[in-house]
C-alpha cells in the first residue's frame, strides 16, 4: 500500500468518512440515493478519493426552513451558555487536528504543517469566541424624555450565509461561524466544490457537539456543483448577513445581488499582495519573508506575495539569493518531509499559470526562474508546476495588476520609497502588503495614509498569513469586509 492510500485509509477511519458520502446536511445526513454524485480527485496524484452527493435546487427551501426552526431555539439559549457549546466544539476539533489537517492535505493539496495549521485557526476562534459570549455588551446612555431609559444592545441576524473557497477549506468558515453562532445564529455552509470532504467533516464534527448538549444542530451544510446554491443564498431575504470568499469576479455577482434586497456582505475577493524590500532590510529576514510569502501553498492563499518591490541598489545581492531560495525550493507531495510547493488544485490552474507567464513574456518579462509543468515520479496524476519569478514587467501592465493564483511572483524595481509606493498601491487589489526595512521612518510611511493601501499591513514578515484577533480583510477590489477580529 502507497503512503498516500495509508494516510487516507487512516483519515478516513479516523473521521468516519466513506467512500459515498452525503454533501447535504439540514439537521441530519440526507440519503445520497438518486443524487448527483461529485468526484474527488486529490491534486497530489489525481487519484480518486470519495464521491459526494450533491445537493440539488430542491433541497435549498427545506434545508432554510430547518435552519430557521434551529435558529428559533439557539437564540433563546443564554449568549453565555452558548459560549460553552462553542468551546466543546473547540476542544473536540483538537481531537482531530492530526486526522482533519491530513484531509485538508489530501484534498487540495496543502502540506501537513498548513493543514494542521488551518485546524488550530479553528480551535483558536473557538477560543476568541468564547470569550466574546460573554462580552456582548450594550451601552446605557442619558435618555433627553423624563423617567426614561435608553440603551443599546446586540442581537442576532438569524441565519448567515457563509460561502467559502478551496484554497482554506474549513479556517474561514470557523472565523464566520463560530461568532456568529456565540451570538445567536445558525450558519448555512456552502463550501467550494474541491473541499468537499473537510467540509463534511468539519460540519459532522462539530454538530455532533450540539448533539451531546441536547442541542439542535446550527451549522448547516450544502454542497453543490453548478453554484445554483450560492446564487439563490445571495437573494434570498432569509439569509440578512452573506459572507463570501472567492474572485472579484464572482463576488461582484454576489455582491450586487445581496445589495439590491439590501443586505449586509463581508466580501474577501482575493489579493494581489506586495512585499518591499528596502537598503535598511535585514537581507535573512527579508528573503525568507518574501520566499515563504510566494511559494506557501503553492501560491495559492489570497494573501500570497505576488509582487517584490525591490530597490535598485539590491538586484545585484539580494536578487541573485531569492533566486537560489527557488532553486532550492522542494516541489512534489506535500505528504513527503521537506516538500514546501505542493500541487495546484486542478488542471484549470495549471493552466493559468501557462498563461500568466505567456501573457508576461509578451509584455516584456523574462523568466529568472521556473516557467514549467513538472512530472513528479510517481504522481503523474498531479497539478506541479515550477515556481516562477519574472523580472522587466511594467508594474502597471495588465498581467501584474491580475491575481492569478499560481506561484508566479513579479520582481519590480524601485529607486526612493514614494515611488515603491506608487507601486505597491498601482494594483485594483487591496488585501495584504509589507514593507522589509529597520528604518523607523521608512515603517511609519509606509503604515501611514500615504503608505499602504491595503487592509493588512505587515513590517518585516511576509505577506501571507493573518492572526484570528485581527480583523481580516481588504480594501478596494478585495471587498472592504473584515472576518474574525474585532469588526466581525
Amino acid at each position: 500500500m502507497s503512503e498516500f492510500e495509508a494516510v487516507k485509509d487512516r483519515v478516513f477511519a479516523d473521521l468516519g468518512l466513506y467512500r459515498q458520502v452525503s454533501g447535504l446536511y439540514d439537521g441530519q445526513w440526507l440519503a445520497g440515493e438518486g443524487r448527483r454524485r461529485l468526484a474527488v480527485h486529490s491534486p497530489i496524484n489525481g487519484e480518486w478519493v470519495a464521491d459526494v452527493a450533491v445537493a440539488g435546487n430542491d433541497d435549498y427551501d427545506r434545508l432554510m426552513e430547518r435552519a430557521w426552526i434551529a435558529y428559533q431555539e439557539w437564540s433563546l439559549v443564554p449568549a453565555p451558555k452558548r459560549g460553552e457549546v462553542v468551546r466543546a466544539i473547540g476542544d473536540r476539533l483538537r481531537e482531530y487536528v492530526e486526522s482533519l489537517g491530513l484531509l485538508v492535505t489530501l484534498e487540495v493539496g496543502k502540506t501537513p504543517v498548513e493543514g494542521k495549521g488551518e485546524v488550530q485557526e479553528m480551535i483558536d476562534i473557538s477560543d476568541f469566541a468564547v470569550g466574546l459570549s460573554r462580552q456582548l455588551y450594550g451601552v446605557t446612555m442619558a435618555s433627553e424624555r423624563p423617567d426614561h431609559r435608553l440603551y443599546e444592545q446586540w442581537h442576532p441576524y438569524g441565519i448567515v450565509g457563509v460561502i467559502t473557497a478551496f484554497n482554506f477549506p474549513c479556517a474561514p468558515w470557523s472565523w464566520n461561524a463560530f461568532i456568529a453562532s456565540v451570538i445567536g445564529n445558525v450558519v448555512v455552509w456552502k463550501p467550494s466544490p474541491d473541499a468537499a470532504l473537510t467540509a463534511i467533516a468539519t460540519t459532522n464534527i462539530v454538530n455532533a457537539v450540539l448533539d451531546d448538549f441536547g442541542l439542535p444542530s446550527i451549522f448547516f451544510l450544502a454542497i453543490d456543483e453548478a453554484g445554483e446554491f450560492g446564487q439563490r443564498m445571495s437573494t434570498d431575504r432569509r439569509l440578512p448577513l452573506l459572507s463570501f470568499t472567492g474572485s472579484v469576479q464572482t463576488g461582484r455577482g454576489v455582491a450586487a445581488r445581496v445589495g439590491e434586497r439590501i443586505g449586509r456582505t463581508i466580501l474577501e475577493m482575493g489579493g494581489n499582495n506586495a512585499a518591499i524590500v528596502t537598503p535598511d532590510a535585514d537581507p535573512e529576514i527579508a528573503l525568507r519573508g518574501v520566499a515563504f510569502g510566494a511559494l506557501a501553498t503553492a501560491g495559492q492563499r489570497c494573501t500570497t506575495t505576488r509582487r517584490v518591490i525591490l530597490h535598485g541598489s539590491l538586484f545585484d545581492s539580494f536578487l541573485p539569493r531569492l533566486v537560489a531560495a527557488y532553486e532550492t525550493a522542494k516541489v512534489g507531495s506535500p505528504l513527503e518531509p521537506g516538500v514546501l510547493v505542493g500541487p495546484l488544485i486542478n488542471q484549470g490552474a495549471v493552466n493559468s499559470y501557462r498563461v500568466a507567464i505567456e501573457r508576461a513574456q509578451a509584455a516584456g518579462g523574462r523568466v529568472l526562474f521556473g516557467n514549467s509543468v513538472l512530472t513528479v515520479p510517481g504522481l503523474e496524476g498531479g497539478n506541479y508546476v515550477a515556481p516562477t519569478l519574472i523580472e522587466g514587467v511594467s508594474p502597471d501592465s495588465e498581467i501584474v495588476g491580475e491575481e492569478t493564483f499560481a506561484p508566479i511572483m513579479y520582481v519590480l524595481r524601485y529607486e526612493n520609497l514614494e515611488d515603491a509606493f506608487a507601486i505597491h498601491n498601482c494594483v485594483s487589489q487591496g488585501l495584504s502588503s509589507a514593507i522589509f526595512s529597520n528604518n523607523l521612518r521608512e515603517v511609519e510611511a509606509f503604515l501611514s495614509v500615504t503608505g499602504s493601501d491595503c487592509g493588512l499591513a505587515s513590517v518585516n514578515t511576509g505577506t501571507a498569513g493573518a492572526e484570528i484577533g485581527g480583523a481580516f480583510g481588504g480594501e478596494k477590489d478585495t471587498g472592504g469586509g473584515r472576518e474574525s477580529g474585532s469588526d466581525a
